[in-house]
């Protein structure tokens, strides 16, 4: 859990006015709080022996990439550097390390394992070597050892195994080596052997400066002999840490290690998220802690004979860069998947999957059966990569298992949802039904709107101690109404539509939002005096800061709460513009108009938080594009100057990516956005390489363009723990700002990847009957999806701002469409978009996007010799069978990048121009468009 401190800092800043007076006391109080904290930490500490020996020195060496320090007496790691001149950046936390010397504190170089006695079922023996530390007995090393020590005396001392590890250095790659011998008289079966991994994500106590110039996240490819772990610091500008396997070690497993919360550096808190552990064998955890999980990869032991050895290990490699890692595991001939679009396929879609290694495929097969069917394809174009076409069948999780003829096996995760515009359709539907509250004697005034839900009951959030959840404000309350109102600029629905104006009219505006446009935190309180007639439920916990009285909860003083409120008023602007007959309380204008209030209260200088970086502030970007294409000049430069006045701030910060947290992957889509509109390309660049470190692409359904975010659920989902959460609306949020980038720099195809996954990634947090979870919990006991509603919404709204069909010509694949299936490519490229919008476009070659305010995208035929572009349009997507039909076509054309020898196109044909939009008529509800 979090620190108290941090509990009462982040009360401070919700309860207070956010004036200079009061930010500078909240300083103090934080000031003053964390080092009482540190302090009673530290008194703690030394109330504890240390047993890792840093009093008695280090072991010292260098290797061609590292310059590499143990500690003397556990031969554990304590400094890892790159050799190679970049400064004095470290992977471990040396300068944490003497408040991590304590038993129970895990490092680089233990080892932890589970026996029993071969071909018994009795219980698993656990044992470790960072539970009861003590000096580890030195050997002798030959010349390409540069430490080895016998574990023995770390080690319980009725361990049934002996092991040795060993520090070498072959081939010029640094190797950790763990020799595991069986030292009884009968066989043994190991259930379980992990190495428990320590890099520097430790936050506490470091400025925003020391944060992101000392620090790293690190995430892994739970890909069997394929598996790999990423370590890449936070500037994303330096050369990242790989840690493959050694022969016959694979990542079966990736355990979250517990430790004690209690003291500095305060693990699993907001500032330590906490370590995890490589596991080569996992039988034994999934027999009972992961017994009703399915855990990713195929639990396996091994089974020693009396007397046998068998050795498992690490190696550590450089990468120049972050998109240089699989560069650089092809030159360690490691095996490397790429994945188009990703990992996460609809059932209308076709994925593509590149494999390289140096031995040819043996085999291929699915788990589940028949979840995956695949042919070969020809795509690749330079005989190093093996293609196939996957077609996905079964909804939910699946794991493609590659077998190669030298025995190395690989797994690729996937993620099957129901066709595209059906995820959508059931999104919209689910929330307008089962979400929808709808009671005219709540006290709170909450009735009509899309409320929290608990999808574990079944059962829509109407009480819980978190004030802001049931209290239709802040994410995790207002996520459900802002995916609902969203929903509707991305696919409307006229039955959606006049409940969401019900809901705006009476809830929205009144409720949540004050007459002035000041935003409450929450219409949700506790404070029964208030409300005598309703009963609150006796088997909550009332006591903790966040249960707010009325006053706590009617504070306006928080700026991400109106960006959703904002977002919900755009949202049936470009309804009520494009598809007015769907509005029947308000017309475009006045929706419009809203939205400009709300962002003009928030930044008028009284609220917290409004010169950071907010989630989903993209929409405050359109809607400044919007203002200015109707021709509403007054509220335009209002806007523009307000947002000229933060980005001026962050142009004067290295780092602008504040937030409520100590460290957030929140402010970046904001501020990039900003940067980009006012030309500021050093900041804009900073965000890019800022998210490129920790929003990964990995071969693996979760952690693919999943941005880093693991404390969220203690504020909004229903399992309330520090862990990496998994497509968390980090996911879509991150992804705005990198297939923004992409757009506007479009051969760098590794923008495109990692921003594809984040927009792909909230497709699978909705489930087939339409609900949507905050995020997946990773943790191997758990692996599934939390109960609550949550924060989803914001995620949505990066998923619906930035999705679409990109068209790209891929050095190594030819012609790719992420997002949609190519169907010819010779002479003309034909596309069908399979993405859940069908509103964008993007022509890589011609650096031009093409958006639809209204109607759908069923065909683009692209012409790479005349640079010509050919759209089919639809009145409504296909397969969305509740969408409602666009009057018109609305098409706008955007030149993103400069291409040499290409210039606007525009429509062949005589086609008038409103609002900044080519308006295209319908005949029997479609119509083609070729653009020259």
């Amino acid at each position: 859990m979090l620190l108290p401190a941090d509990f009462i800092i982040r009360y401070l800043w919700q309860k207070l006015v956010h004036t200079p007076q009061n930010t500078r006391i909240i300083g103090m109080v934080a000031w003053l709080l964390r080092h009482l904290a540190v302090f009673t930490a530290c008194s703690s500490a030394l109330a504890q022996t240390a047993t890792l020996g840093l009093a008695d020195g280090f072991i010292s060496f260098t290797t061609p990439e590292f310059s590499v320090q143990l500690v003397k007496d556990s031969q554990t790691l304590y400094s890892l550097k790159p050799a190679n001149g970049t400064g004095s950046f470290d992977f471990i936390p040396a300068d944490k390390m003497t408040q991590r010397q304590f038993n129970g504190n895990v490092h680089l170089g233990d080892i932890s394992y589970r026996v029993r006695a071969a071909g018994s079922n009795s219980a698993w023996i656990s044992g470790d070597s960072f539970t009861s530390r003590r000096t580890v007995n030195t050997r002798s090393a030959p010349s390409s050892t540069l430490a080895i020590a016998d574990l023995s005396p770390t080690l319980p001392s009725n361990a049934p195994l002996n092991i040795t590890r060993r520090w070498i250095v072959q081939g010029g790659v640094l190797s950790l080596l763990f020799d595991v011998t069986n030292k009884q008289t009968t066989s043994l079966e190991i259930g379980a052997l992990g190495a428990p991994l320590e890099f520097n994500n430790i936050f506490t106590d470091r400025s925003a400066a020391d944060t992101n110039q000392l620090c790293s996240l690190f995430d892994p490819y739970i890909g069997q002999d394929a598996g790999y772990v990423q370590v890449t610091p936070l500037l994303g500008t330096l050369p990242p840490l790989l840690v493959t396997p050694a022969p016959k070690s694979p990542l079966e497993g990736w355990r979250f290690i517990p430790e004690s919360t209690a003291n500095t550096p305060f693990y699993q808190s907001q500032t330590f998220e906490g370590l995890y552990e490589w596991q080569f064998h996992t039988l034994a955890y999934a027999q009972n802690e992961w017994a009703k999980v399915t855990p990713w990869n195929a639990p396996t032991s091994a089974t020693l004979a009396p007397g046998e050895t068998r050795t498992y290990g690490l190696q550590f490699r450089l990468a120049p860069s972050i998109r240089n890692i699989e560069d650089t595991l092809r030159a360690a001939k490691r095996p490397v998947a790429v994945g188009v679009p990703g990992y996460i396929l609809s059932t209308d879609q076709q994925g593509k999957l590149f494999l390289n290694y140096t031995s040819p495929i043996a085999s291929l097969s699915v788990s589940p059966a028949g979840a995956l069917s695949w042919s070969q394809s020809t795509d690749a174009t330079d005989g190093v990569w093996s293609g196939f076409t996957l077609t996905p069948h079964i909804w939910g999780r699946s794991r493609l298992t590659v077998t190669y003829q030298d025995g190395t096996v690989q797994t690729v995760h996937y993620f099957v949802t129901k066709p595209a515009t059906t995820v959508v359709s059931d999104l919209g539907n689910f929330l307008t039904t089962s979400q929808w509250f709808d009671n005219s004697t709540d006290p709170f005034h909450r009735s009509p709107s899309v409320i929290s839900y608990d999808r574990e009951v079944n059962a829509v959030v109407k009480d819980d101690p978190r004030a802001w959840i049931p209290g239709l404000s802040d994410e995790a309350g207002a996520g459900s109404w802002l995916a609902a109102t969203v929903k509707q600029f991305a696919q409307p629905n006229a039955a959606e539509v006049a409940k969401l104006e019900s809901f705006v009219n009476k809830t929205l505006w009144g409720s949540i939002q004050n007459s002035d446009g000041s935003v409450k935190k929450a219409v949700y309180f506790y404070q029964p005096a208030l409300v005598p007639q309703y009963t609150y439920p006796t088997s909550i916990n009332w006591g903790n800061w966040w249960s707010w009285n009325q006053a706590a909860s009617y504070a306006t003083d928080r700026a991400y709460d109106y960006v959703h409120v904002a977002a919900a008023y755009w949202s049936l602007y470009r309804v009520a513009r494009n598809y007015p007959s769907l509005v029947k309380v308000h017309n475009w204008q006045w929706y419009i108009n809203q939205a400009v209030l709300t962002v003009k209260r928030m930044t008028q200088g009284d609220v917290g938080y409004a010169n950071v970086g907010l989630m989903d502030e993209t929409v405050i970007r359109l809607l400044l594009d919007d203002l200015k294409r109707e021709g509403l000049t007054a509220n335009a430069t209002l806007l523009e100057s307000r947002m000229k006045a933060r980005a001026t701030i962050w142009a004067g910060q290295r780092y602008p990516f504040g937030s409520e947290m100590a460290w957030d992957s929140t402010g970046q889509e904001g501020v990039y956005a900003w940067s980009k509109y006012f030309n500021d390309t050093t900041t804009a660049l900073n965000v890019i390489n800022s998210i490129l470190a920790y929003q990964p692409t990995i071969p693996h359904w979760g952690y693919n363009g999943n941005a880093r975010r693991y404390w969220d659920n203690v504020y909004g989902g229903k399992l309330q723990r520090i862990e990496r959460q998994l497509h968390h609306y980090g996911s879509g949020l991150n992804a705005l700002p990198l297939i923004s980038h992409f757009q506007s720099n479009p051969t760098d195809l590794y923008l495109l990847r990692v921003a594809f996954g984040g927009l792909s990634g909230p497709t699978s947090n909705i489930d087939q009957g339409g609900f949507a979870s905050a995020s997946f919990h990773s943790f191997a006991d758990t692996l599934k999806w939390d109960g609550y509603s949550g924060d989803y919404g914001p995620n949505f709204v990066g998923h619906a701002l930035g999705v679409g069909t990109f068209i790209v010509q891929h050095p190594e694949f030819g012609w790719q469409a992420f997002g949609g299936d190519v169907q010819s490519t010779s002479p003309t490229v034909i596309v069908h978009p399979r993405d859940t919008l069908r509103r964008r476009v993007f022509v890589a070659p011609l650096g031009t996007l093409f958006t639809l305010d209204a109607g759908a995208f069923s065909l683009v035929a692209f012409d790479p010799a005349k640079k010509s572009v050919t759209l089919t349009i639809t009145a409504a997507p296909e397969g969305a069978s509740s969408a409602a039909s666009a009057p018109v076509g609305r098409l706008v054309v955007t030149q993103t990048a400069q291409v040499a020898g290409v210039r606007l196109l525009k429509p062949s044909s005589n086609l008038q121009m409103d609002a900044g939009a080519w308006v295209v008529p319908f005949t029997q509800g479609g119509a083609t468009v070729t653009l020259v």
